[in-house]
């Protein structure tokens, strides 16, 4: 079923937008979390993006797994984009706590609380970065280490070595 469309790989596909909008969403988190009186106006957004990335990303794991079928094993990218998930939903959490308190004055916890919990996104946010970028780089070197050669030779230094 996430093997193909128009003969490009669904993997392929759907791994773009996830890799856009995640570190759009960490952006956000961090911004609501710094920004309070953003939450209001920018927290369904953020939160619209995190939604459709979290969504999207066992697509991009389910059409990885065909992918490998075809291709073969792309080495330790499988189980750092399995491991992604669970640096995306705790963010995702957050961002929606920080929305909904925004959104309940009436019942607003403490202003410790409040900035607890910004502070764990922004940490949260980073972490899930981290891992991105992680699951991005080992991907690219699973897709494209065999075609583009070694680094010293792609530096075009020209040393003759």
């Amino acid at each position: 079923m996430f093997d193909l469309i128009n003969g490009l790989p669904v993997h392929t596909l759907v791994v773009h937008a996830v890799v856009v909008l995640l570190p759009l969403g960490a952006l956000g988190a961090i911004a609501l979390a710094v920004r309070p009186r953003w939450r209001h106006t920018y927290g369904p957004l953020v939160l619209a993006a995190l939604a459709l990335a979290t969504v999207l990303l066992p697509v991009a794991t389910s059409s990885g797994e065909a992918l490998e079928e075809r291709v073969g094993s792309p080495g330790e990218h499988a189980e750092l984009g399995d491991s992604l998930i669970w640096f995306t939903i705790p963010v995702l959490l957050l961002v929606a706590a920080m929305v909904w308190f925004d959104r309940r004055p009436d019942k607003r916890p403490s202003l410790n609380v409040l900035r607890g919990v910004g502070v764990v996104a922004v940490i949260a946010a980073l972490a899930m970065t981290v891992q991105v970028v992680r699951v991005g780089d080992s991907g690219a070197r699973a897709a494209w280490s065999s075609r583009v050669g070694s680094s010293s030779a792609s530096t075009g230094d020209g040393d003759g070595d």
